[in-house]
């Protein structure tokens, strides 16, 4: 798992939480995604590895509204067939629940928490938090090379190296292009750039690739549908093959294929309220694909 892989699977268990929520609460981000260092040891020392962390406040309900908003994480969690940590039946059922889940089998670790804003009313703020499982940085998985890609003495394939390519290249050029393009027909501004966005080259056992993402700021949610309906609508008027990509929570999301670049780009609607947009573009242009 890399950077970019963590925060999309943590966004998706926040989205799985949400989608189903009444009342439907407004996601206020805390802080920017955090990526730190992983604190995995039984003395609580972290090692070389890293996490991703996000954390949101559900605001925009009566603060009578948290501690069901909690328990409606909970249960959509279970329904996923995600398994508790801990579990205190007499705090679930109080004024202010809190709920430790994780995901199997990839482990990822997950909080529903009611904050107290006035007790004697039974008033809370809900807010949810995951964290990703440790991951190598990219620098690290770089320099160790086929020795990170080997189990027990077998081989497998290495984990992509990431670099940053020149802005001359026609690859990133192409890729940029495509960007401003799908930034176009969005309508909607761009965010300050998370970690796990930007431009990057990619290095795996496929070969090289230039990989652009970004996400816009957030919108409401018929403007965000909206704005991945002309997307879509876009690339499929430009000839690129288009393909609905599903969702748990049935949030718009498709890929789109450029049939002779092999341009792949993805545009899907975020549990933060943003849309977010990945192009990949192999760095060398292919031959055209034959009819």
């Amino acid at each position: 798992m890399n950077e970019q892989q963590a925060v999309d699977r943590a966004e998706e268990i926040i989205r799985q939480a949400v989608d189903t929520m009444s009342p439907r609460p407004t996601l206020e981000r805390t802080g920017p995604e955090s990526v730190g260092p992983c604190i995995a040891r039984d003395d609580s020392r972290s090692d070389d590895r890293l996490q991703v962390t996000l954390f949101y406040k559900l605001t925009g309900v009566p603060g009578s509204e948290a501690a069901k908003l909690v328990l409606q994480a909970r249960d959509a969690w279970l329904k996923q067939g995600y398994k508790y940590n801990s579990s205190d039946e007499a705090d679930m059922s109080g004024p202010f629940p809190w709920v430790s889940m994780r995901t199997e089998p990839d482990d990822f670790w997950m909080e529903g928490i009611t904050g107290v804003l006035d007790r004697a009313k039974g008033e809370g703020l809900a807010t949810l938090k995951v964290r990703s499982p440790c991951f190598r940085p990219p620098a690290e998985d770089k320099a160790s090379g086929t020795a990170a890609g080997t189990v027990s003495g077998t081989a497998s394939a290495a984990p992509a190296a990431f670099e940053t390519p020149s802005a001359g290249d026609p690859a990133t050029r192409r890729a940029l292009g495509h960007s401003s393009r799908i930034y176009d027909v969005l309508q909607a501004g761009s965010a300050p750039t998370q970690p796990g966005e930007g431009l990057s080259t990619v290095r795996d056992e496929s070969g090289a690739s230039v990989h652009h993402a970004w996400s816009t700021v957030p919108l409401p949610e018929d403007e965000r549908a909206a704005a991945v309906g002309r997307a879509q609508g876009y690339f499929r008027s430009a000839g690129w093959r288009v393909r609905p990509m599903p969702t748990p929570a049935g949030a718009p999301a498709f890929v789109a294929g450029h049939p002779e670049e092999r341009t792949v780009a993805q545009v899907a609607a975020s549990a933060t309220g943003a849309v977010r947009v990945a192009v990949t573009t192999p760095a060398a242009r292919p031959a055209p694909a034959e009819a």
